[in-house]
């Protein structure tokens, strides 16, 4: 797409934690891939001990320093910061379609508000691919944040952005408000994931503890004991 055919401002925001490895291959690939003029890149980082603010400044993105550790608190912290009309949530560890500037743009101009994509694992697990495969409908479990997340900005706030109660499930409890005041997009194409997850566990393993955790969400257990019951389940980084 052409800086002069581009008629929205995207704010791309990236929660870390010691990403400076994962840091490295995603920005090139945000930057090559959007019009510098009609785009920003923020990297909020919960404190790291590696080298991910050296890699951001190399890069020239916009480096901010959150609070705390925890998804929710680092993605609003980004979006008050934001410049842009429209807002990008990505995680380190994925990788969006060289596309994602203009399909994101047409979904906008298509008049949706909110919307995700599909993903597919950086794995040869036919377990993985069937997971994958999974995430092409818009049902209970559509909006993860590997899924990456757009969403019109005066919405996202409307919304008053992630409910920093959860530390994980945030992205879901958002999706879960957008979809009820709004249609939920999902783009047809399938971006990259890591599968580090299951490989410091198993897939057994990540399925209960996300099964378990997605229960008590559902039932509006507190988000410190889905917390809890989560991480008790798996090896974690």
């Amino acid at each position: 797409m052409s800086e002069e055919n581009s008629c929205m401002f995207l704010s791309i925001i990236i929660p870390i934690y010691n990403e400076e490895e994962n840091l490295k291959e995603l920005l090139p690939l945000l930057i090559q891939n959007s019009p510098k003029s009609d785009r920003e890149i923020l990297v909020v980082d919960a404190a790291s001990t590696d080298q991910s603010k050296e890699v951001c400044h190399q890069m020239g993105v916009n480096y901010i320093l959150a609070s705390e550790a925890s998804r929710a608190t680092q993605m609003n912290k980004g979006a008050a910061e934001a410049k842009g009309s429209v807002l990008y949530f990505v995680h380190a560890d994925s990788r969006p379609k060289d596309s994602f500037f203009e399909d994101i743009s047409l979904a906008i101009s298509n008049g949706k508000k909110a919307g995700c994509y599909r993903y597919k694992f950086d794995s040869d697990s036919w377990m993985l691919k069937i997971n994958g495969w999974f995430t092409r409908f818009n049902g209970l479990f559509a909006g993860g944040g590997d899924q990456t997340l757009f969403i019109q900005k005066s919405f996202f706030e409307e919304l008053e952005g992630f409910d920093e109660e959860y530390c994980i499930m945030e992205d879901f409890d958002l999706v879960k408000r957008i979809k009820a005041v709004s249609d939920f997009h999902i783009i047809p194409k399938s971006i990259m994931v890591s599968a580090r997850k299951y490989d410091e566990n198993s897939w057994l393993r990540v399925q209960i503890a996300n099964l378990v955790a997605f229960a008590y969400f559902l039932m509006n257990y507190p988000p410190a004991k889905i917390k809890s019951a989560y991480f008790q389940l798996l090896k974690h980084r």
